[in-house]
Order: structure tokens, then sequence, then C-alpha cells
């Protein structure tokens, strides 16, 4: 049988899966990602391990994908310095890995891999067009145009987070009011600390937030505890969210025209804290018709989304 080999690169840890064209996986080897060339060697190291158990097992490994965080050239298969990856510069891995094992190999930079296992085994199965937005640590998007992944001139096509919503506000993408600024991990973070501030100064209680000392470590977890039992001042910081979630969504849904959005992360938790103030800025901002057209839905793969990510990579190769 053919399978693939998928290799997901990340700041902290590392995974190597086995698996077939359904998704199926069926041997897996994570690890801690430690310094460049260290890392590298165990990736090296691991690859061979998974593709000698394949051939003991009777299978062929057709192809590996590596799934990592951008910037890179996934045409040149150059991992060019991460921020989550220090001295990781123009790092050739698609060269290494084709040189030490002679089988095809593609390279994707993460959000456009989740955007294409959610396209195939998850939320986005069934439709053409589809945005997969991350809304996590960060705020990315991957886009699938007419069934094929779309990553524009030199693979920055998605980075929504840099596009600024408002002329102010929290920072994200080293700029202030961003989309990233206000629908991120780190946004929201931003935002309750903001919020809880005034709160505190007009003696309104806060419940993820007792004093001043506390303000630089809300998490958008603890908002979300917060909100859900009922904290005005935590639900007051989802709305805001929300809000500009919508105002962003509404550019997305007017120039792309998808069938789908699939939102990751923390919009998969905690939606149901967007949804009032997301709805009525999309009814006020985006085109009727379009709006009509497009679902918008929460990311299906959970835990299993960085494995089906890297294994769709693999895919792809040719």
């Amino acid at each position: 049988m053919e399978v693939y080999l998928g290799i997901d690169i990340g700041g902290t840890k590392c995974a190597l899966v086995l698996g077939d064209a359904e998704g199926r996986v069926s041997d897996k080897v994570r690890f801690e990602t430690a310094d460049r060339d260290s890392t590298l060697a165990r990736i090296m190291k691991e690859a061979k391990g998974l593709i000698e158990l394949a051939k003991a097992q009777g299978d062929a490994v057709k192809a590996i994908g590596v799934s990592c965080g951008g910037p890179l050239d996934s045409r040149l298969g150059l991992i060019q310095s991460p921020p989550n990856l220090p001295d990781w510069d123009n790092v050739p891995i698609l060269q290494m890995l084709q040189e030490a094992f002679g089988i095809p190999c593609a390279l994707c930079n993460d959000a456009n891999a989740c955007a294409l296992a959610e396209y195939r085994f998850g939320a986005g199965k069934g439709c053409e067009s589809m945005v997969f937005l991350t809304f996590g640590t960060g705020m990315g998007a991957g886009l699938v145009l007419s069934g094929k992944l779309y990553v524009g001139a030199n693979d920055n096509a998605g980075e929504v987070g840099h596009v600024r919503l408002a002329p102010d506000g929290p920072v994200g993408y080293y700029k202030k009011g961003s989309f990233e600024g206000f629908c991120s991990g780190g946004g929201l973070a931003q935002l309750g600390a903001a919020y809880a501030k005034d709160a505190l100064a007009r003696g309104i209680p806060c419940s993820f937030c007792q004093s001043e000392d506390e303000l630089n470590g809300i998490t958008a977890k603890a908002l979300a505890k917060a909100a859900d039992e009922g904290d005005e001042v935590a639900l007051a910081v989802w709305e805001k969210c929300g809000e500009m979630l919508g105002h962003g969504l509404a550019v997305l849904i007017d120039i792309i025209n998808p069938e789908r959005i699939v939102i990751g992360s923390i919009y998969a938790r905690s939606g149901h804290l967007l949804r009032r103030s997301l709805e009525k800025v999309l009814a006020e901002e985006a085109l009727p018709a379009s709006l009509a057209a497009c679902e918008i839905v929460p990311a299906a793969l959970t835990e299993s989304v960085g494995d089906m990510a890297a294994l769709c990579v693999a895919m792809t190769a040719k």
C-alpha cells in the first residue's frame, strides 16, 4: 500500500507521521524542538526510521510533506527564519529530504497546510472555495480557491492578520489596530488588559483581574471562563473581538466570495461568545448576496490538525 510521510515542524515540538490518502495515521513520532542542527538531524533520523518501518510493513512511502511556520519559499523548498525557529535561515529542507530518500517532497506554511487539511478532511469538505483562519496565537489564513490552494507570488497570500481594521487598537503583526491585534490570543489578552484597567479605575468588579498587578497575566482562556460565568467586563471584551472579526470577515467575503469560512482554535472553542456581535457587523458590512452564499463554521480538526496538515502537504508533492 502507498502511504505518506508528514513532517510538522513547530517552535516547541515536531511530529512525523505515516498515513494513507484517507488520513488514517498508522505511526507517529513526536519530540521537542531544540536548536536548528540537532532538530534537523532528529528529523532526518526519524524520517529514515519511519520509511524503513513502512517498508517492513509492506508499504511504500509515496511522498513527504513538510508543514512549518513561515516565512518560507515553497517553490525552492527553503525555510526562511520563522519567528518561532530562530537561526533557521534559508534551510533547504526539501533538498535535504530528497537527497537522503529520493522521494518527492513538498513544503507548505502551517496555515496553508491546515487549510488543506480542513478542506480535505474537516469542515471544508464538499466545497470548492474556502478560507481557513487560524485565530490562535496569531491570525493567518489559508485560501483554497476553485479547489486549489492559493499561495500568491511568494507564499504570502493569506496574511490577513496584517490588515489594519482600525486606526488604533491592540498590536498584532507589529501593527496597531490590525486584524491579528483584535482577533488572536495575544490580541484578546491586550483587549482584556485595557478593559480591566478601565474597569478597575471605575471601581467595577472584574473576576479575571483583581488588581493592576494581574494585567499582564490575562489570557484568552481566562477571559472565556469569566465571560461564560457572566462577567460583564469579559463579555464586553468578547463583544469587541466579535465586532472586529465581523469587519475582517466582511472584507474576505466581499473580495473572495467563498462558500465557507472555517475558523480554528479560539473560535472553535469560544465562538458562542463572538457570534452575536460578529453577525451584527456582517449584516451591516458584507454584500448580502455574498454573505448569503457563505457559511461560517468552526474548524473540525482539533488535536489531529497538525498530523493531517503535514500529510495533506505530502499529497501535493510531485
